[in-house]
């Protein structure tokens, strides 16, 4: 069975369906709740309760379950809340994924896929593809990145010491059912939901004022859940390091006219930035060859499955 950290979320649910329709058992890992998430009503998963910090719950699992595979993509917030300070935040993050190389090497774990993010090419001071082999700043730019960044470099130690496979996935800028509303560092999945539910967008939730030149490497979440789910099954790797994203560069005024073919009635308007943005993607060479993936959804296609299961009555 393969274990899936946050697998009742966003990416991690479609993560175990990719894998259910693989062939694979799963176990989902919840901290909070025990209950499989409506859009998996009809996958046959186990849920455990467990907390990736607390190292007991996670050996817990694997006293009920044989697990033979982990795809981890929980996370411990690495910033301080109410009762602790930064430094407590930032040892209980790294603990948590710390404790998944513990339980991976007691349970003789094969390969243990990690998430990382496209954040940790923060800085990178190049236009167009971004490849795995790019040196990454190692400034402090914001605390997800920071601590994607100290993991992967932990990974690759421990997988040299342990004899685990640990790979790392480098995470695009991903939207589609079930995902986080608003998005903090893209407008997508806020211009969705206004198309599907025929209101204003909000965008006052995201993190800086988008343009409608801005573009990144914009990944449906059904693409990212299935080219994770080929990470953790192909039988070989040849690299410790892969991205995972559509492979192109997508731009906010894209996504407005994928939307619009959808919905004929939705308009959006972005201001326009008096400079030029460069357009940045993720190079996944890598993925594809490896693994065989290629995306299944572009732009139009991923807007109107989106707006499709929107409007069928679900909330996000």
């Amino acid at each position: 069975m393969i274990l899936v950290t946050g697998g009742a979320g966003f990416i991690g649910s479609h993560t175990v369906r990719a894998l259910h329709e693989a062939g694979e058992e799963c176990v989902l890992l919840q901290r909070r709740t025990p209950a499989l998430p409506p859009r998996l009503a009809d996958v046959p998963a186990a849920m455990a309760r467990g907390d990736i910090a607390d190292l007991e719950s996670l050996r817990a699992v694997g006293s009920r379950y044989a697990i033979t595979g982990i795809v981890h993509l929980a996370i411990t917030p690495p910033w301080a809340a109410d009762d602790e300070d930064a430094i407590g935040a930032a040892g209980r993050a790294l603990d948590g994924f710390l404790n998944i190389v513990r339980v991976a090497k007691e349970w003789g774990v094969r390969r243990v896929v990690v998430a990382s993010t496209i954040g940790v090419y923060g800085g990178v001071p190049v236009e167009g593809a971004l490849g795995e082999d790019l040196p990454l700043p190692m400034r402090h730019f914001h605390a997800i990145p920071t601590l994607k960044k100290i993991t992967e470099l932990l990974a690759g130690q421990l997988a040299a010491e342990s004899g685990i496979e640990i790979v790392a996935a480098r995470i695009s800028g991903t939207w589609g059912p079930g995902g986080h509303l608003p998005d903090p560092f893209f407008p997508a999945s806020s211009l969705a939901h206004a198309a599907a539910h025929r209101t204003t967008p909000d965008l006052s939730g995201l993190a800086h004022q988008p343009y409608a030149e801005d573009s990144l490497d914009l990944c449906y979440v059904k693409d990212t859940g299935r080219a994770l789910a080929l990470l953790q099954l192909t039988p070989e790797l040849r690299h410790a390091t892969y991205n995972v994203g559509s492979g192109r560069a997508t731009s906010n005024a894209e996504v407005i006219a994928a939307i619009a073919a959808t919905e004929p009635g939705f308009h959006a308007a972005l201001p326009s930035r008096d400079t030029t943005t460069p357009r940045r993607w993720l190079d996944t060479t890598r993925l594809r060859e490896d693994t065989g993936f290629t995306p299944k959804y572009d732009t139009a296609a991923a807007a109107a499955d989106y707006l499709a299961w929107l409007r069928a009555g679900n909330e996000r």
